[in-house]
């Protein structure tokens, strides 16, 4: 009888105990608060306005462990809407939060939105970024850092240390004469400098026989780095959530978006050393450097800077192809990384997208297959759930380039969860290019001069190929990707050259179930922001559950200003089961308009 007691009151008492404090142990809950506010600092030597984020700049590091939840708290203190994007978290089954134009409605002036998502089965290095107008060109961006769960090991001793460097070109003029430049359709000039965490000059603290590790971010605008440091070799071990055979290089070319980890042991003389980084395929050479500081040096670092690659494009491609999948080591799962055999898989449909710089209407833009894309005021994600028609169309981009003028459209390529896609990005032009998909990360199998033809598949690399979340593309090239398109939502696919995405040169995939299935996807967020016509259909929900508005007099402003749009046009399809409550809610908006003037 005493024993069936314990024996009950073990399993009704210390198990569920048990149960809770692993999750708490490996699935922890981390709160943050994050104030997004104008600032001055003089990262080139000029004061000029930069935006801080819980005043610094650049904003606080996210140190995460595998499957944490992150609740984060964004206040809004700009004078514009603003976003925040999770460069490289895939953010699975839960689109809600990529914090894109294409997901999310952006936090209005003076107000907040609580972003809430899971490091779920990753590991690695990844960094987050404004993702509204050009605001990544004056800061508000930081690292992320998710490391292994305790059970799960690395394929490399623990290190010593971790160094962050946020690495990017920098220009002197402010985001809204940069906007502005591009608004009258011209490109930007060469960036002013390159930065490293926000500064010219840094330095960085390690002891003699150690070994650190650098994790390094190209979160610029537009320009490939080389990355280096005098005297010590670079021992590549991660990238962007991958861990790699690990390669000892001199130097690493990173691409914009881009992110990478390097072992670095202080294994020479007691001094000071340059750490360097330089702008690659660029006629003007800019530079930033950092020092290495042993402990017990007495010695400022000296001697020349340690050289650049000499050779361009055929050495960095090179390179590329040399970064290979560690295929026994796990990653955030138990699981070895070549368990799955990516190379075996018959891919379900093949997309060829070709960028371009195309005039529309005399200025300059950017497109994909002969389309330029533009924003919708109501987000994607948003007119998808609620069913509101024509926010965009999936006939508006072809999956293989074609004839004919360009023209802008806000381009979805639907695909169907579990698809298994092959993705070609052909760069016709002259300048490099970087590509980056929300939500997944990708093999990147092939890199090739010229034209891409089905004869290129015998190069592919269906064996050890990398996963990434950010492709570069050489001029004049080719580069392939495999996708398996196993979350569902809709994504972002861009270019990570700011200026490239800004003016047109991106696209969404909408990966889709008919059948919904929280093992699928999660339900809209509950704090979701609405705005244009998305407002509409959440008031006319019906039966549908309802997501309380929390601000109701912005949002009634929003609709205000949107319906006395509409009223103007003779034609305006709403879904038939919200006609009746979308007309009374256009009545009882112009009816407030007072209020609201």
């Amino acid at each position: 009888m005493g024993s069936t007691v314990l024996l009950h009151l073990f399993c009704v008492v210390v198990l569920p105990l048990l149960s809770v404090s692993l999750v708490q142990a490996e699935d922890a809950y981390k709160y943050y608060t994050w104030t997004v506010t104008y600032g001055t600092r003089s990262p080139l030597g000029s004061t000029q306005q930069v935006i801080l984020i819980n005043g610094e700049f650049p904003g606080p590091q996210l140190d995460l462990v595998t499957n944490d939840n992150v609740i984060l708290n964004l206040i809004n203190k700009l004078d514009e809407p603003f976003l925040l994007t999770w460069n490289g978290i895939k953010q699975r089954k839960n689109s809600w939060q990529d914090g894109v134009l294409g997901t999310n409605c952006p936090i209005l002036p003076n107000s907040n939105y609580t972003y809430k998502f899971q490091a779920k089965d990753q590991i690695g290095t990844f960094t987050y970024f404004p993702s509204t107008q050009l605001h990544k060109a004056a800061g508000g961006f930081g690292g992320i850092n998710v490391y292994h769960r305790s059970v799960i090991s690395v394929p490399y001793p623990y290190p010593d240390g971790d160094f962050t460097l946020l690495i990017g070109d920098w220009y002197k003029k402010s985001y809204t004469t940069l906007q502005e430049s591009l608004d009258s359709g011209k490109s930007l000039a060469f960036p002013d400098g390159l930065l490293i965490n926000g500064q010219a000059h840094t330095t960085v603290n390690g002891e003699q026989g150690k070994t650190y590790m650098f994790r390094i971010s190209n979160v610029g605008l537009s320009t490939s780095i080389n990355f280096r440091i005098q005297g010590h070799t670079l021992k590549l071990v991660e990238v962007e959530g991958s861990h790699t055979v690990q390669n000892i290089y001199n130097s690493l070319d990173v691409h914009v978006g881009q992110s990478v980890s390097v072992l670095v042991t202080l294994n020479n003389l007691p001094k000071d050393y340059y750490i360097v980084a330089s702008t690659r395929f660029s006629k003007k050479v800019l530079t930033a450097t950092a020092v290495l500081h042993y402990a017990n040096s007495h010695s400022p670092a000296s001697g020349p800077l340690p050289s650049p690659p000499t050779y361009q494009y055929h050495w960095s491609m090179r390179q590329a192809r040399s970064f290979r999948w560690n295929l026994t080591a796990n990653a955030a799962r138990p699981n070895p990384q070549g368990s799955f055999h990516y190379g075996k898989i018959i891919p379900t449909k093949t997309i060829l997208l070709a960028n371009s710089a195309p005039l529309v209407n005399g200025k300059l833009r950017y497109a994909v297959n002969k389309v330029s894309y533009v924003n919708s005021d109501t987000p994607l994600k948003l007119a998808d759930y609620f069913n509101i028609p024509g926010i965009f169309s999936v006939d508006s981009i072809q999956s293989f380039p074609s004839n004919g003028p360009v023209y802008v459209a806000t381009s979805v390529v639907p695909t169907s969860l579990h698809d298994f896609i092959e993705v070609i990005f052909q760069n016709n032009e002259n300048t490099m290019q970087s590509w980056h998909l929300d939500g997944y990360d990708f093999w990147v199998v092939g890199y090739g001069f010229g034209q891409w033809t089905p004869a290129k598949r015998g190069t592919y690399n269906l064996v050890d190929a990398l996963t990434r979340h950010t492709t570069q593309v050489y001029p004049n090239s080719w580069t392939t990707i495999l996708v398996s398109l196993d979350n569902q939502g809709m994504w972002n696919l861009r270019s990570a050259i700011w200026e490239r995405q800004y003016l047109g040169q991106q696209l969404y995939l909408r990966v889709w179930n008919a059948q919904h299935s929280l093992a699928n996807e999660y339900d809209i967020p509950t704090n979701v922001l609405l705005c244009e016509m998305s407002t509409i259909s959440h008031l006319c929900l019906g039966d549908k559950k309802r997501i309380w508005i929390v601000n109701r007099w912005v949002d009634l402003a929003i609709l205000h200003i949107q319906l006395g749009i509409v009223l103007g046009v003779t034609s305006v399809a709403f879904p038939s089961s919200s006609t009746t409550c979308a007309r009374e809610q256009l009545a009882k908006s112009n009816n407030s308009s007072s209020s609201w003037s």
